[in-house]
């Protein structure tokens, strides 16, 4: 089942004080965010990476049915465990995003964002019944331009998501990546979302 909405908020609320991203974002996401309508797609996920000095930052949105299965806050214990469970994954970002080793980082801070489930801000505009979890993750790095990857490891812990909408910024410059759940013995394996030449 489908959900669309009109756009609301914050491509680029989630990065640090970012040159080429802040550009990049200026320059070209939101004027083709102006252009076209924020979908809350079911099973589908918005990953945002700048790589900038020293850091990579990941921003993410996603329905949070994606995450736990429903868009409310939690009624049952088995949802409260649920939810408790995603959240705990979303906060241990290092065992979700593998950065390229070349890059030499390590998991800083980790921001979580939900109406339904107490965290960060509410978001007035956000509909009843079609929640989000979005999120900001970011890693220190004492060489972030040389990361060229990073393995993804949403698909394996969060079977609600099909689809993940990537967009990167880095040094290299700007690139559009989709990544597909994978079937078979390959579900439960990281995916690579890689950039550059």
């Amino acid at each position: 089942m489908k959900h669309i909405r009109l756009p609301r908020r914050r491509i680029a609320s989630g990065f640090a004080v970012s040159t080429i991203a802040a550009a990049w974002f200026a320059a070209s996401v939101l004027p083709a965010q102006a252009q076209q309508q924020h979908a809350h797609v079911h099973g589908q996920l918005k990953l945002d990476v700048a790589i900038d000095g020293p850091t990579v930052v990941i921003a993410m949105e996603s329905p949070l049915d994606n995450l736990v299965g429903f868009e409310r806050a939690p009624r049952t214990d088995a949802e409260k465990k649920t939810a408790e469970d995603a959240i705990a994954q979303l906060r241990a970002a290092d065992k979700l995003f593998a950065v390229d080793p070349a890059a030499n980082c390590k998991l800083g801070p980790v921001e979580l964002r939900s109406s339904a489930l107490g965290l960060g801000k509410p978001d007035p505009a956000e509909p009843a019944g079609h929640a989000d979890l979005d999120a900001t993750f970011s890693f220190n790095c004492t060489n972030a331009a040389a990361a060229k990857f990073i393995d993804v490891g949403l698909f394996s812990a969060f079977k609600g998501t099909r689809q993940i909408d990537a967009q990167i910024a880095s040094a290299q410059g700007q690139f559009k990546r989709q990544l597909k759940r994978p079937g078979g013995a390959q579900a439960s394996q990281p995916v690579r979302l890689s950039w550059g030449k």
